[in-house]
């Protein structure tokens, strides 16, 4: 028998092992599982058969009351249990299926033999709970595995380094429980186990990498000394692979100090959040909060409609050479900039002197008090205070007037006529007022005169209440009117571009079109929050904004500025820049957003999703592509097919729709341009081929054939992806060569590339050889 053949048989053996391990511990979760849910059922059904209930008196009142929450705890205690052995059971049979991924033989400084340490998803104890059987991927030896090859190696445990030697690196890939393969390697991961797992199909929920962590990916998860972690990394690196990785890392190492809803994950779109569900939870954690910018604002600007990003982008795709699309593109880059944030807050100092803006109070139609009665008011009250301080004096005052009024008001007509046109029911709750009040004696409406002067009060209370909660929530200042008027001559000391009066205008139109531009909402609200003191979020522990490019230099410094206590984690590729206000520069916060701040930059460069061939072509097409590393596995080439005949590009795609899928792909991908194109091409392919519609609305999808704007596939993956019109009427301007690119990058194992009419001028510059070129 050869050593291979030995080793192969020994490692099964040890696998039989744990599964024995396992299927033991499984049992005895299992049974106490079941003891466990027995107890609640019977206590959920003789829950009242225990407690005595006596309310003679108060004494007795409590004694019952003790009864009741003695009883309702134990409850709660037993649920609780059932809860925590359920957890254990299902991270169990998860990790049966494949117990562990890699081994290292670690021989340690002193000692004389080195210890095999594997590694997998979870920690597994023997019965006696005396030996690791397996390694969490997170514990510090584990880190072993992924920073050294043989050789010379050491990890860090709290207060100390552990140094030594690795004698033996082994990975393995295990399925329900079974060896199919076994590499000894001196890489962090072999090639051999990533072109088994990268050339798998593409799934419509990302998966774990924990088995495929590479050194430098290893480096992002582990870091704990930077508070702000920037990742930079080329399309399909693992840039959000490796952060969610983290933060399950970051779990695993604070546990008990730090929850997963103290951490918050800000994604592209709705259907990205539906992508990554699945990770965590098959890393044995509860799901990170997720949300997306849009749904940030659109929560705290229910004043107006929130243009969304999409929607600015498909107008700047469309936008003509008018003057006015000049004018609102200058807008867009200006107020992406800190130079607008810096001017706001030297605006802030402005209106701190009176220049505030307020709305009118009016009860019924008439002015109680005027916006320039609370203006002499709010100024009257001097500079010495700070302006929130000033704010909330002068709701104050108008709490106090409104009180007043509302007294004025329970002696006019309004009111009593009100009073003698309540429908039963209104009667009937008024009544039940008056009675917990104790306005009355019980059951007795023997006072006319004071139940209709008290059925009036209840009345103009009523009616003043709305009014006194808008003053409270500071609904007397003129938000809106006050924005407006920084787009104006107000005495700006900073120094302001050369094209502001076209920008000044721009905005004062697009604010009365009733709908905050996307360019607008982010320095609004901030605006408002310097306005209204809004509190600062420090619950939040750690902050991770996926996509990072596609935010202004302003949106990150508000980001930064909500989360004041976070960590964040930080990801972006500039060639992925799709959005207008996009970050400019070779570096991905190149305005120094966060200067002064300890910051780190990890820059990835190796991309693992595409083919050889695939990534070969992407990196052509942009600058600065020949620093992109592809990983070696060969596929198909891209194809180029040329049609003149709107007809036959038609035909064409769906054949090679049908062919992709005769091949076996599950997740294909027809990607467009814009929503409009989008549409056009539902229109006409469906004639065809069975395609799904993917719009900002969709928030998850199957393993199918779909038709998707270019942006709201940004992080995703797909089998094959078909780009369908590379044309130059599409793809001309120099603005959309990051979108082509990010369509061109989300293929996996096929692209193909059809032109209706003359090809886009991006491809000029791949070298030939590196597609097929097809005319028809």
């Amino acid at each position: 028998m050869t050593d291979i053949n030995k080793e192969w048989l020994e490692e099964e053996k040890r696998i039989e092992r744990v599964l024995n391990e396992l299927d033991q511990k499984l049992h005895s979760l299992k049974s106490k599982t079941g003891g466990l849910k027995e107890d609640i059922v019977d206590l959920r059904k003789h829950f009242w058969d225990d407690v005595t209930v006596n309310l003679a008196d108060d004494k007795e009142a409590i004694e019952t009351f003790a009864s009741i929450k003695q009883q309702a705890e134990m409850l709660a205690e037993r649920e609780r249990s059932h809860k925590q052995f359920y957890s254990q059971v299902k991270k169990l049979l998860k990790v049966k299926e494949s117990p562990y991924f890699g081994r290292v033989d670690f021989l340690e400084d002193g000692d004389q033999k080195a210890e095999a340490v594997y590694i997998g998803l979870s920690s597994f104890m023997d019965e006696k709970e005396e030996r690791f059987l397996v390694y969490d991927w997170r514990a510090p030896i584990s880190s072993l595995f992924y920073n050294y090859g043989p050789g010379p190696a050491r990890y860090e445990v709290p207060g100390e380094t552990v140094s030594g030697t690795i004698e033996l690196k082994r990975q393995f890939l295990i399925r329900n429980g079974r060896l199919k393969a076994m590499f000894n390697t001196d890489m962090t991961i072999g090639d051999e186990l990533l072109q088994e797992v990268l050339g798998q199909q593409a799934n419509v929920r990302m998966k774990s990498i924990v088995a495929t962590i590479q050194k430098e990916q290893n480096r992002i998860i582990r870091n704990e000394t930077s508070r702000i972690l920037i990742v930079q990394g080329a399309a399909g690196s693992g840039k959000t692979s490796a952060a969610l990785q983290r933060a399950a890392y970051l779990l695993y190492r604070w546990r008990g100090r730090i929850e997963s809803n103290q951490m918050l994950l800000f994604s592209p779109n709705l259907l990205f959040n539906s992508y990554v569900a699945d990770v965590l939870p098959e890393l044995g954690e509860e799901n990170i909060q997720q949300t997306t910018f849009q749904e940030y604002l659109e929560s705290n600007l229910k004043e107006a409609e929130c243009e969304t990003p999409f929607d600015q982008l498909e107008y700047c795709l469309t936008a003509s050479e008018s003057e006015a699309d000049k004018n609102r593109m200058q807008a867009i880059e200006y107020k992406a900039s800190l130079a607008f944030k810096s001017l706001i807050d030297e605006y802030v100092g402005f209106l701190s002197k009176g220049g505030l803006l307020f709305k009118n109070v009016s009860f019924r139609g008439k002015k109680i008090v005027t916006s320039a009665q609370i203006h002499d008011y709010f100024c009257s009250l001097g500079a010495s205070g700070s302006l929130l301080q000033r704010i909330e004096t002068t709701a104050k005052w108008l709490l106090s007037v409104l009180h007043k009024q509302e007294k004025s008001e329970r002696k006019k007509e309004w009111a009593l006529e009100k009073s003698g046109l309540l429908d039963q029911e209104e009667y009937a709750n008024a009544y039940k007022q008056l009675q917990e009040e104790r306005q009355f004696a019980e059951n007795t409406f023997d006072d006319y005169e004071r139940e209709q002067r008290l059925l009036i009060n209840i009345i103009v209370e009523r009616e003043f209440k709305p009014l006194r909660q808008a003053v409270k929530a500071l609904g007397f200042i003129d938000f809106k009117g006050t924005y407006l008027q920084l787009f104006s001559d107000w005495g700006a000391a900073a120094a302001l571009p050369d094209h502001w009066e076209r920008i000044c205008a721009h905005t004062r139109k697009s604010f009365r079109l009733e709908q905050i531009p996307y360019e607008d909402a982010a320095p609004y609200l901030y605006l408002k929050n310097q306005i209204k003191g809004v509190a600062k979020n420090t619950a939040i522990r750690h902050v991770f904004i996926d996509e990072a490019q596609d935010y202004s230099p302003f949106q990150l410094a508000f980001l930064k500025g909500l989360f004041p206590s976070s960590r964040m984690t930080i990801l972006g590729d500039l060639n992925q820049a799709i959005l207008p206000h996009s970050v400019q520069g070779q570096e991905l916060l190149s305005e120094n957003v966060f200067e002064g701040e300890k910051t780190e930059t990890v820059r990835l460069v190796r991309s693992y999703r595409s083919t050889r061939d695939i990534v070969e072509f992407t990196m052509s097409l942009i600058k600065g592509g020949e620093d992109i590393e592809p990983f070696n596995r060969r596929g198909v080439k891209p194809t180029l097919t040329i049609s003149d005949d709107h007809g036959e590009h038609h035909k064409k795609i769906a054949s090679c729709i049908a062919a992709l899928q005769g091949e076996g792909h599950k997740t294909i991908a027809v990607i467009c341009k814009t929503v409009q194109e989008c549409k056009e091409a539902f229109r006409h392919l469906e004639k065809y081929t069975a395609l799904k519609l993917i719009d900002k609305e969709t928030r998850v999808f199957q393993k199918e054939a779909v038709i998707i704007p270019v942006y709201l596939a940004k992080g995703i993956e797909f089998d094959a992806v078909i780009v369908y019109d590379v044309s130059k009427n599409r793809y001309a301007r120099e603005r959309e060569r990051t979108l082509f690119y990010t369509a061109c990058t989300r293929a996996m194992h096929e692209l193909h590339l059809f032109s209706l009419g003359e090809e886009s001028p991006f491809l000029d510059g791949v070298p030939n050889g590196l597609y097929i070129e097809k005319r028809e």
